[in-house]
């Protein structure tokens, strides 16, 4: 297998295991434990499926390490495109796991409210509680501020793709499509939080290149152009020296 179209492969597997993580942390645990307004019936479904509440956070942490590792991925496979994009892609891919990495700690306090240790014992249920839920709260907020990241790394990933020349143009441009958008939601987020869960909604087609992305790097990998059957041999033999 040529180099290129097997780093493509392996960047299409670290990336298809980002999408095996994030969604359980980001979607469906929240979805199934937190509940808006509620502190105190939160409280109760995180306690009773507490096993659940920490894989959630274990997701978050590994989400964050395998971002990293798919950024290392696809800058060995798109450096020689353009060294300066990739290591400008590189970098917001670092900056967006650092916080993600910081953003899990809220979900630990959380955890750790709703247990009631003995040295919060000054603090009554419902206030624990109540505490408990506005660092679940902010939890939430880091997310909607680290969309900024999960947007712009992918305006240099795109455009490396588009250049490339071994991975589809449009691809690339839908990439840079999903960087608008991500940024547009996290300013709405922050700005008209009523209309987030309908502009998400629109945006879900554009956001969607990274899943087109990732299958075409899984299945097709790299179009890697081969060389004129005369000169294979004179290629090996050049190789083999």
């Amino acid at each position: 297998m040529h180099p290129t179209n097997k780093a493509a492969r392996i960047a299409g597997a670290v990336y298809l295991s980002l999408v095996l993580t994030a969604p359980f942390s980001l979607l469906y645990v929240p979805g199934k434990l937190i509940v808006r307004g509620n502190a105190t019936a939160t409280a109760n479904n995180i306690l009773t499926h507490e096993m659940l509440f920490r894989l959630c956070i274990v997701a978050d942490l590994f989400s964050s390490v395998i971002f990293i590792c798919l950024g290392l991925a696809l800058y060995r496979l798109l450096s020689d495109v353009n060294r300066t994009w990739a290591r400008l892609m590189l970098s917001f891919v670092l900056v967006s796991a650092a916080i993600g990495f910081m953003n899990a700690l809220n979900n630990i306090a959380a955890l750790t409210l709703f247990h009631g240790a003995d040295f919060l014992a000054v603090f009554e249920k419902p206030q624990r509680d109540a505490l408990a839920y506005l660092f679940i709260r902010v939890h939430n907020q880091g997310q909607f501020t680290n969309e900024i990241f999960w947007g712009l790394w992918l305006f240099p990933f795109g455009l490396l793709v588009y250049r490339s020349g071994f991975l589809p143009r449009f691809l690339g441009v839908w990439l840079m499509l999903g960087c608008f958008a991500y940024l547009v939601l996290s300013l709405i987020a922050l700005l008209f939080p009523p209309y987030y869960d309908a502009a998400f909604r629109i945006a879900q087609p554009v956001l969607l290149g990274e899943l087109a992305i990732l299958l075409w790097l899984l299945i097709k990998g790299a179009k890697v152009p081969t060389l004129p059957r005369a000169l294979q041999p004179a290629v090996a033999d050049t190789v083999s020296r």
